[in-house]
This record gives C-alpha cells, structure tokens and sequence, in this order.
C-alpha cells in the first residue's frame, strides 16, 4: 500500500510563519510583489507579521521627506504595537519622532542617523522608549546633553548608544564636554559607548569610565583632545576596548556624502509614491486587488520614470 503525502499548500500557511519566511525578502518585493501573489498572502504583509522589525535605513537615505514620512507611518500603523527593530535615517521633524515613540512599547533597537529631531521633542518622548536596549543618534546635530539626560532617565535598559559626529562638526570649535557629563550621570548601564568625533576633554571620559562599570567598549574615535594613560587603562580597565582617539584606519563615513535633497521628481533615482487609505481598513482586499488603472487600491508604487527599465538594472521588481 502506498504511503500517502500530504502537501500543505502555502497560501494555507499562519500568517505569523509567513511574516517570517517574508522577512527574508527585501523592502521593495514585500510591498510589491507579495501583495499580489493571493489573498492570504496579501492579509498577511498587510498585518503585524511582516514588520515587528523594519529596516528602511539604506532606502530612507535616498528619497524625498515626504516619501520617507508616509512609509514610517504606513509600516508602524501595520506593525500594530509589535515593532521590536527600526532602522532609518533623515528623519526631518520632530513630528515623525513622536509618532515613533508613540508606537514603541515593545521597541528595543532604534537607529534613527542624520535626523533632526529637536531636544524639545526628545525630552518629552523619552519616557515612551523605556524598553530601549540599543539607541543610536549618531549624526544627529540638532540634539545635544538635555535629549541624552532624558534618555538617560527613563531608558534604564539602555545598554548601547551611539553617538558619532562627522569630522566637520569638530573643526575650529572649543570643547563641549556636556553631552559626556550627561551620559555619565545617567546611564550607568552602558556597555558600548560609541562618542567619535566629539569634542569632549580627558576629564569627561574618565568620568564615564568611573560612571559606567559595565563598559566593554569605549569608541573615541577622533577625540583629539582625550589623552589616556593606556597602562593607566589597562591595570584599572583591563576588560575594555578604546577606540582611537587617533584614527589608524580609515574611518566609516556611512555613505555622508550621500545628501537626501539632491533627489527631486525629475531624478534619474527610483522613487515611491504612496496613496494610502485608513492604514486599519483590511476589508479592501475581500475585493478586486486592482483597479481599472492596474494600481494597488492600498498602496500604489510607481516610478517616476515610466517604463521601470532602471528597476531591471538594479534588481527591483517591476513596477505593477
């Protein structure tokens, strides 16, 4: 007698084992390419599988303001309070920080690089992002030590921070050792302290090392003015890493260059535009998937060129 087999099919799948094969896809086939696959399929990156961790660092570094606004809201809205990851860069106000914060209690790793959020807003979030373990702010000019303070009072499992600079924001100016004095003072639990390129004092380290027992790692890179006894370090901290302050090597400038405002409508770049509905009505896909024009009633991703012929050079899924 034959042994029978059965097969599952895969639109027959739980959303959450969905959500996880389809994190291993990229940004633009979640959005573009599952969606119109089946309904099951669609329910689910429509839902708060797919976005409990959200990466849009590399795309958010290219496109317009209000491109990378739209897409924030839209992602967060689905992940439906599960958002655990979030990586982006260029944040432009301090109103798509709030909205961050007000979607974060179960938010534990946030890099948000080369925003311009404000002091104001940060002291007034901070106590919304109380489950934070890894924080970067790296790149972040408009902030300075009353944003640090508030994270430090109320992100008590902060164990990560970031906080480089560029080289440029360093030359011909005096010491300001106050963003320093704030992190020793609030956050004794830090284990990697990453401060490169800052203007900060020998005072103002040794300060953080006597603050911060549980330091393995120190990033000093381009301090100039931090000089450090390295057989002091070693008899008093033999169990952490200091990096710099001189740069041996050449220092990851993470693509800075790269500035956000030379991309416009007319750009040879690909870009998304969004028409989104109410980001909580599902029932739009119990009907036709498409409209007379073949757009997504949801979500419509189109290039701005036309005929998409760049998306095949680069990789990305044909525009529907």
């Amino acid at each position: 007698m034959e042994e029978q087999i059965e097969f599952r099919h895969w639109d027959e799948l739980i959303p959450d084992a969905l959500g996880l094969i389809f994190s291993n896809l990229s940004l633009q086939e979640i959005l573009t390419v599952i969606p119109s696959v089946c309904k099951s399929w669609r329910k689910a990156v429509t839902g708060p599988y797919c976005w409990q961790e959200v990466d849009i660092e590399e795309w958010s570094s290219r496109c317009q303001p209000h491109h990378l606004d739209r897409m924030l809201r839209m992602l967060i809205t689905r992940s439906s309070g599960s958002l655990r990851k979030l990586c982006v860069s260029g944040l432009h106000n301090d109103s798509i920080f709030s909205f961050i914060t007000e979607n974060a209690g179960s938010l534990q790793t946030l890099r948000v690089r080369r925003s311009e959020m404000s002091d104001s807003v940060v002291e007034r979030t901070a106590g919304r992002l109380s489950t934070i373990t890894f924080l970067d702010l790296s790149y972040c000019g408009k902030i300075g030590a009353q944003a640090l303070e508030a994270i430090g009072r109320h992100c008590k499992l902060l164990v990560t921070l970031c906080r480089n600079m560029h080289p440029l924001d360093a030359a011909g100016k005096l010491l300001q050792d106050d963003e320093a004095n704030a992190i020793a003072t609030t956050m004794p639990r830090l284990k990697r302290l990453e401060m490169a390129y800052h203007l900060i004092s020998t005072g103002s380290v040794m300060n953080i090392l006597a603050s911060c027992p549980q330091l393995e790692l120190l990033d000093l890179r381009g301090c100039w003015d931090v000089k450090l006894d390295s057989q002091l370090m070693k008899e008093k901290f033999p169990k952490l890493k200091v990096l710099g302050p001189f740069v041996m090597d050449y220092y990851e400038m993470d693509d800075w260059d790269d500035d956000c405002s030379d991309y416009s409508d007319n750009s040879e770049y690909l870009a998304w535009e969004f028409e989104m509905g109410d980001y909580d009505d599902y029932d739009i896909y119990d009907g036709m998937w498409h409209d007379d024009e073949g757009r997504f009633e949801e979500l419509e991703l189109r290039f701005y060129e036309g005929n998409g012929e760049e998306a095949g050079i680069l990789g990305w899924p044909q525009s529907p």
